[in-house]
C-alpha cells in the first residue's frame, strides 16, 4: 500500500510506480502529454497497478478516438480478468467500476459512480477531473459546476493542486452562466498556477460569453508561453484566440492561425476545432475549399464507428465543406442504422436526439435547403447541450440555424437576433446580423454602424 501525493491509499506493490501515478496525474491536470509517458511507467513499475491501469483507461476513452478506445477495451479486458476486486480498497473499485461502465460507452453511469467516489473522497484528484470531463461531454453545466464546487472545501490554498481545482470550477461557472464569478475564480486559479491551461481556457470561455473579444485577445496574448505549447490544449485555445478575431472581422489572421497550428491535425480535438473554425467562415460565405478537403479526409477513418455523435456533426461540416455530399450523407445514414439498430449506449441517446437532426440539418444547408435547416434545429436548439461540448462549441450550431432562418426569410430569424444581442451586447457578429434583419434602411445601417463602433472600441493593437 501507499498513500499519494493527495493522501488517498492505493493498492500498489511499487513505491516507485505510486510515484508515477503522482506525475501522471499533475501532467493530466495541465493537459500535456507528459500523461501518457508517466502512467505507463507507473504500469511498468508494478504491471498490476490497479490505478495504473485507471488511469491509462480514462485517458484513452476521454479522447473519443475510436482506435483508442478499441486498445482500452482490449487492455482492460485482459487486466481485469486476473483481477480479484474483492480485494481492492472500495475506492479502487469503485473507479474499476466508472471505467467499465466508460467502456460500455455509459457516459451517465460513469459520471455518477465518480460523483460517488467524490463525496466520499473530494482529494481524490482523478475522480474529479475524469468525472468534469464526463460532464463536458455529455454538456451537463450543473455538473460541471458543482461536482467540483462541491469538493473544495476539502482543499486548500496550500496544495499544490489547488489552481487547478480553482480552473476547473471556474469553467463550471462560466457553462452555468455565472460569469462574473466564473473570472474571479479563473484569474485566482492562473495566479496560483500560471501554467493552468484549463484555467486559462476558463477565463477565454467567459471573455466569449460576454463578446469581450477585445479583452480575450489581451489576456490570452498576455499569456501566450503559458498555454501556445507544451499542452495538449493548445488548438483549442488558439481556436479561442480565433474566436475574437472573427469577432473583429480579422479573417486573414484567422486563416494565418489555422494554417499555422490548426492545419494537419490527426487528433478528433485537433480536427473539432478545425472544422468549427471553418465552418463559422462557411456560414459566412467564405469559400476554403483546399482547406475543408483536408480536413475531410483527415475524419474519414474516425468515422467507421458510432463514438461521438458530436465528433460525427464536425465531420459533416467537413464534407459539406468540402462539397463531398454523397459522404455526408452516407455518413448520416450509418447513423440512421445505428439508432435504428436499439443500442443502449449514451452516445446512442445523444445521436437520436441531437446528433442526427444537427447531421442532417448541417446537410441541408450544404445543399441550399435553408427552410428545412430551419425545421430541424428550431424545434430542438435548447436542447442541442445533450450531445456535449461548450457553449462556445455549440454556437457553431446555432449559428447555422441563424443564418438559415437569414437566409430563408423565416421570422424566427429576427428572434434570434434578439436572443442574441440581448445576451452579448457587444458581440460585432450579433448586430451585423441585426443588420441583416432590421426592416429598413437606416436600421440596418446603425446596426452596422454599432459593428463597426464595437471593434474599434475594443482598442485592438493591430486594427
Amino acid at each position: 500500500m501507499h498513500v499519494d501525493e493527495h493522501g488517498l491509499v492505493m493498492s500498489s506493490a511499487s513505491a516507485a510506480a505510486a510515484r508515477h501515478y503522482d506525475r501522471a496525474v499533475h501532467e493530466l491536470l495541465h493537459f500535456r502529454a507528459e500523461v501518457a509517458t508517466e502512467a505507463g511507467a507507473a504500469l511498468a513499475e508494478d504491471p498490476g497497478f490497479p490505478m495504473g491501469h485507471v488511469l491509462t483507461a480514462y485517458l484513452d476513452l476521454l479522447t473519443t478516438e475510436p482506435a483508442l478506445a478499441r486498445a482500452a477495451r482490449e487492455r482492460f479486458a485482459g487486466f481485469r480478468a486476473g483481477l480479484d476486486e474483492q480485494a481492492l480498497l472500495p475506492r479502487e473499485r469503485a473507479h474499476v467500476r466508472a471505467v467499465g461502465a466508460l467502456l460500455a460507452g455509459d457516459l451517465l453511469t460513469c459520471g455518477a459512480l465518480l460523483a460517488g467516489i467524490t463525496e466520499e473522497h473530494p482529494r481524490d484528484a482523478l475522480a474529479l477531473i475524469t468525472g468534469h470531463q464526463i460532464d463536458f461531454l455529455t454538456g451537463d453545466a450543473r455538473a460541471l459546476r458543482d461536482r467540483v464546487g462541491g469538493a473544495l472545501p476539502a482543499w486548500g490554498a496550500d496544495d499544490r493542486h489547488f489552481g487547478n481545482l480553482l480552473g476547473m470550477y471556474a469553467f463550471g461557472l462560466e457553462e452555468a452562466g455565472h460569469y462574473d464569478r466564473s473570472e474571479e475564480v479563473g484569474l485566482r486559479a492562473v495566479e496560483l498556477d500560471p501554467k493552468d491551461v484549463w484555467g486559462i481556457h476558463a477565463v477565454a470561455h467567459t471573455y466569449e460569453m460576454q463578446g469581450r473579444f477585445g479583452d480575450g485577445v489581451r489576456y490570452l496574448d498576455a499569456r501566450l508561453p503559458d498555454w501556445s505549447t507544451g499542452t495538449f490544449l493548445n488548438v483549442h485555445a488558439w481556436w479561442h484566440y480565433c474566436l475574437y478575431l472573427l469577432e473583429a472581422g480579422a479573417t486573414g489572421r484567422v486563416l494565418d492561425v489555422y494554417d499555422a497550428v490548426m492545419a494537419g491535425g490527426e487528433s478528433a480535438m485537433a480536427l473539432l476545432d478545425a472544422a468549427a473554425l471553418l465552418w463559422r467562415l462557411y456560414l459566412e460565405g467564405s469559400d476554403q475549399s483546399g482547406r475543408w478537403q483536408a480536413l475531410a479526409d483527415a475524419w474519414t477513418p474516425k468515422m467507421e464507428e458510432p463514438l461521438s455523435a458530436f465528433n460525427d456533426a464536425h465531420a459533416v461540416m467537413s464534407y459539406v465543406g468540402a462539397g463531398r455530399i454523397a459522404e455526408a450523407e452516407r455518413l448520416v445514414a450509418s447513423r440512421e442504422r445505428y439508432v435504428a439498430g436499439g443500442h443502449t449506449t449514451t452516445n446512442h441517446a445523444m445521436t437520436a436526439r441531437v446528433g442526427l437532426p444537427v447531421c442532417r440539418a448541417l446537410l441541408a444547408f450544404g445543399r441550399g435547403d435553408f427552410a428545412t435547416v430551419v425545421d430541424l434545429l428550431h424545434p430542438i436548439r435548447h436542447r442541442i447541450n445533450e450531445f456535449g461540448g461548450s457553449h462556445a462549441q455549440r454556437d457553431a450550431v446555432q449559428k447555422t440555424l441563424l443564418e438559415a432562418a437569414i437566409r430563408a426569410g423565416r421570422r424566427e430569424a429576427r428572434v434570434l437576433v434578439s436572443e442574441r444581442i440581448s445576451v452579448r451586447p457587444g458581440s460585432p457578429f450579433n448586430w451585423l446580423k441585426q443588420s441583416a434583419v432590421a426592416d429598413d434602411a437606416g436600421a440596418r445601417a446603425a446596426a452596422a454602424v454599432r459593428a463597426e463602433d464595437l471593434v474599434r472600441q475594443a482598442a485592438l493593437p493591430w486594427r
